[in-house]
């Protein structure tokens, strides 16, 4: 099994900037794409930021120029930085992971959400 903890959420006022991690753990062969979800109330879960193993990110339009992901391989952590916030980034945020356990089998997993609220 792996496991996603998160940390970082929290609130913050418009325009502030906020931090999220999260670190995966279990028996991980290795980990290929992570990334970050996030669901308002009352919408679907929507795709923010994704990185691939080597580095290479990929943004949802209302983010570009605002949030960062990054990865720390060695950790088997995801970042995302996320800056110059507003009240429509309110959401839990969740982390994904996807990878293989083994040569024959692979996972996906979630990690529990951490809610961040953008409010002045």
């Amino acid at each position: 099994q792996v496991q996603l903890v998160e940390s970082g959420g929290g609130l913050v006022q418009p325009g502030g900037s906020l931090r999220l991690s999260c670190a995966a753990s279990g028996s991980i062969l290795s980990i290929n794409s992570m990334g970050w979800y996030r669901q308002a109330p009352g919408k679907q879960r929507d795709m923010v930021a994704i990185i691939t193993r080597d580095g290479r990110p990929n943004y949802v339009d209302s983010v570009k120029g605002r949030f960062t992901i990054s990865r720390d391989n060695a950790k088997n952590t995801v970042y995302l930085q996320m800056n110059s916030l507003k009240p429509e980034d309110t959401a839990v945020y969740y982390c994904n992971a996807n990878g293989f356990l083994n040569y024959a089998r692979s996972f996906t997993s979630w990690a529990q959400g951490t809610q961040v609220t953008v409010s002045s």
